[in-house]
């Protein structure tokens, strides 16, 4: 599974232009191997070797959560610190009787999950978090409701029905002034998901999501960060910043006129900054490049990454930008941003640069013959990289 099948299987351009933020998307069969993400045994494993207490991980029933101590008891560490363990029985009789397990952010807990979530950044140029759904009865989970972020959603086993109704309010957001008013009654589509199937869904359509096919169902939801018009003029305000006129303190006691003339000093600021060229790609790069990524360490290799064609290398982000840029002495260099950090490079570092931008992990041997530079240099800049917490470094993987 890639990002090309997954974009390409949407509909690629077309649904960017026509889909997204629009209309719901079913495609049949866009995963080929979808329990190479996750599965029940992954499932077991992760609730077995983490601390993942509410709302991580959370069963629920018609809407509601159920409390924890149905399925878990406090334990008492030598540290005199409490956790919730989880009772395996428990937690299956929950289950059976109805409740969905859910498990926020498995992006951060499982790899092959993290891949699919950074692939879909570099696609969609948003943020992805990616949570974890798996139900057992026809009994809904979280009864009918809406999202305030637009999902892509990868049936990995079973089956899902997915009823449809559409939205009541156009793009509603997570601090929002009104709310939607009740679901509508007509149904738009009512689908089942098989395993390899994806859905796109937009931000406010009304939904509601049953096991109701006989099958014990795991899917995963890709909850999709809005950019909208609320952020971009957030992101203005902080832009402008830099102008006195901005920083200055409001002519609260001062006369109409007075105050008038601030208003209009403040207007012509802004309109000169919604006037500028490229504005919302400027914005869309600002934010890209203040995306942290996933928490990814090196241990152990704490400062220099060693010469080793072996080590292998990775992105922590699916936000990357490489740009052309200009040095304090006028000379060309590559701009490598991401994470929060920009990092320059001499131009032969390019195509080392760009394989990284493809995702995945590329040994240093691989990121050295493609660029046609040494092992060592591969490494070092390898190095400038992990001390700008843009990439990782494993040992013996490929």
């Amino acid at each position: 599974m890639t990002l090309v099948s997954i974009a390409e299987r949407l509909g690629q351009d077309e649904f960017l232009a026509q889909s997204l933020h629009r209309n719901y998307r079913h495609v049949r069969q866009a995963v080929d191997v979808p329990d190479s993400l996750v599965s029940f045994n992954v499932l077991n494993q992760l609730i077995a070797t983490h601390r993942l207490e509410p709302p991580r991980l959370r069963l629920s029933v018609d809407g509601e959560v159920l409390p924890q101590h149905h399925y878990a008891v406090p334990v008492s560490t030598r540290r005199h610190t409490v956790w919730q363990r989880t009772h395996p029985a428990e937690l299956h009789q929950c289950l059976a009787d109805g409740a969905s397990l859910a498990i926020d952010a498995i992006d951060e807990l499982h790899e092959p999950v993290a891949d699919l979530a950074q692939h879909l950044e570099s696609w969609l140029r948003t943020h992805v978090q990616v949570n974890a759904y798996a139900s057992w009865t026809p009994t809904e989970g979280f009864g009918i409701h809406w999202d305030d972020h637009d999902v892509i959603v990868v049936q990995v086993q079973g089956a899902k029905r997915w009823r449809l109704y559409g939205p009541t309010r156009h793009a509603p957001m997570h601090h929002d002034v009104a709310f939607p008013g009740p679901p509508p009654k007509t149904l738009v589509a009512d689908l089942v998901l098989d395993p390899g199937d994806v859905l796109y869904l937009p931000r406010g359509w009304w939904h509601a999501v049953t096991a109701d096919q006989g099958t014990a169902s795991l899917h995963l939801t890709c909850g999709l960060g809005p950019h909208t018009g609320a952020h971009l003029i957030g992101w203005l305000s902080e832009r402008l910043r830099s102008h006195r006129l901005i920083r200055a303190d409001l002519p609260l006691h001062a006369g109409p006129d007075a105050q008038e003339a601030y208003v209009e000093a403040a207007r012509k600021l802004l309109l000169d900054a919604l006037d500028e060229p490229g504005l919302i790609r400027q914005f869309v790069a600002a934010r890209d490049a203040e995306d942290l990524g996933r928490l990814r360490p090196s241990l152990p290799f704490l400062k220099d990454v060693p010469a080793d064609p072996d080590l292998a290398v990775r992105l922590t982000t699916g936000r990357a930008r490489l740009t052309g840029a200009r040095d304090d002495d006028g000379s060309q260099v590559i701009r490598f941003s991401a994470a929060g950090q920009e990092v320059d490079f001499a131009p032969a570092a390019t195509p080392l640069l760009q394989c990284l931008l493809e995702g995945g992990w590329w040994t240093l041997a691989d990121l050295a013959q493609v660029a046609g530079l040494s092992v060592s240099d591969a490494a070092g800049v390898a190095g400038e990289l992990v001390g700008g917490q843009i990439v990782c470094v494993r040992a013996g993987h490929r």
